[in-house]
């Protein structure tokens, strides 16, 4: 193997944190800010690029790390080394509600396609590059650009998911519809396209985009049912307005709004 052994259990139910036990010599590698805790006798060090070490070169290292800003990443990682003699243990953290996936690329193909924040720690030696969208409409509409996530390797990596994650098998030519914001993932032989909603109340009323993402098999396809960018959404929308006042508020349809669902402050 290339990547690096790893053993590891997630804990938690909501907010979930993945422990990584490391062997003499063992590392893992994660996104900056995904950090919880570790066992004295790990050494951790900033790293520039994904730290495969599939080109060791000065231009090899800019490029992995180049590859890394066109995803919206940090420049940097952080590699953690076990330098003890015994085994020893360090923990992950989910960045918002929701699920740690465990991707074992061995059993994949060697890769697995995500989006672009959902990575967030991996054995040394997994690639974490970009990978291109090959169409347009996918590209302009897919709710993650031009641009998504590709983890390469024989190593273990783990991935976010926010909400309740649901994970489906598709056969060869089986077909899924999932709002694109929803995806987390699938393996590189599934076919990745959008779709136009179609009909002019489902566009103008229907409250849910003008497009979905259509899925088809063969393929492991994982999804999520609380996509970040929804979850900043309800937030933004319940920040105060102007005089400390909600929006609708003051309004005869924001008091009943606000008695329906039980914000009552008579």
């Amino acid at each position: 193997m290339n990547a690096h052994e790893i053993d590891y259990q997630i804990y938690g139910e909501e907010m979930q944190y993945v422990e990584i036990e490391l062997d003499p010599q063992e590392a893992v590698v994660a996104e900056a800010g995904s950090f919880m805790m570790m066992e004295q006798g790990l050494k951790m060090d900033t790293i520039f690029g994904d730290g495969s070490n599939q080109d060791s070169s000065v231009l090899g290292k800019i490029f992995s790390a180049g590859k890394r800003l066109l995803t919206g990443e940090s420049l940097f990682m952080t590699a953690y080394l076990n330098n003890d003699a015994a085994k020893r243990k360090v923990s992950f953290a989910s960045p918002y509600p929701g699920k740690i996936v465990p991707i074992d690329l061995t059993n994949y193909g060697g890769k697995f396609i995500c989006q672009k924040d959902a990575f967030l720690c991996a054995a040394k030696g997994v690639s974490v590059g970009i990978e291109f969208s090959k169409r347009l409409g996918r590209g302009l509409f897919g709710g993650e650009g031009f641009i998504m996530q590709k983890l390469e390797g024989d190593g273990m990596a783990f991935v976010h998911a926010g909400g309740t994650l649901a994970r489906k098998e598709l056969q060869a030519g089986e077909v899924l519809k999932v709002d694109t914001g929803c995806i987390v993932g699938f393996t590189q032989h599934v076919d990745y396209d959008i779709e136009f909603v179609g009909g002019i109340r489902n566009t103008v009323f229907g409250g849910e985009g003008l497009f979905y993402a259509t899925l088809r098999g063969p393929g492991v396809v994982y999804i999520q049912s609380l996509p970040f960018s929804r979850l900043a959404g309800r937030v933004l929308a319940s920040i105060p307005r102007t005089g400390g006042k909600q929006r609708g508020e003051g309004s005869v349809l924001g008091g009943l709004g606000d008695l329906l669902d039980g914000d009552n402050r008579f």
